[in-house]
């Protein structure tokens, strides 16, 4: 072959910088992206159940914990609902599937201006034990159930937060109020 694979990747790699600094591509956590000076300067409002602490542990991870006094307030309201996914011959629910929706509201913690407001959602699932009365037999019991339930809540949690923050940043310079 006349052209050997490594360099054309390198002009194909050079090209796309190129193509992407050409449309206004700035990146997000670069000089002058939208979450400079961002990092640190939203106060997640306290939790009230373990999904919300596990929720605002991943938005202060992503986001940062203010130091000082926050520039915006969140307030995040967390609905969990649950539906059957594999059921059995014998009418057994097997799988569950966890949706998950988030309403946010972004204020300005100085004039309570709203800022920002949206949802997000997604979904994840987790098994449930199968009992067989016809062959005397479980598949799980419930400390295992209870135990992917609670892993299913906080990985729900993770998406959703992520979800949240790559929102806010995607809309940061719509909403942020001067550097």
């Amino acid at each position: 072959m006349w052209w050997s694979r490594r360099p054309r990747l390198r002009v194909l790699a050079a090209l796309g910088f190129l193509l992407a600094a050409s449309c206004g591509f700035t990146p997000v956590y670069g000089p002058g992206g939208a979450a400079q000076g961002l990092y640190g300067d939203i106060a997640v409002a306290t939790p009230s159940d373990v999904a919300g602490y596990l929720l605002v542990e991943q938005l202060e991870r992503r986001l940062g914990q203010p130091t000082g006094a926050p520039r915006y307030d969140l307030t995040a309201d967390i609905a969990l609902s649950e539906t059957g996914l594999g059921i059995t011959p014998d009418q057994e629910t097997t799988r569950i599937r966890l949706l998950g929706r988030l309403d946010y509201t972004l204020t300005d913690a100085t004039s309570g201006a709203l800022a920002r407001r949206g949802s997000v959602q997604n979904f994840t699932a987790y098994s449930a034990p199968v009992f067989s009365a016809a062959r005397n037999t479980i598949a799980g019991n419930s400390v295992t159930v209870q135990a992917a339930e609670d892993d299913a809540i906080a990985r729900l949690m993770v998406i959703l937060a992520d979800q949240l923050v790559a929102e806010l940043l995607a809309t940061a310079p719509d909403w942020r109020a001067g550097p």
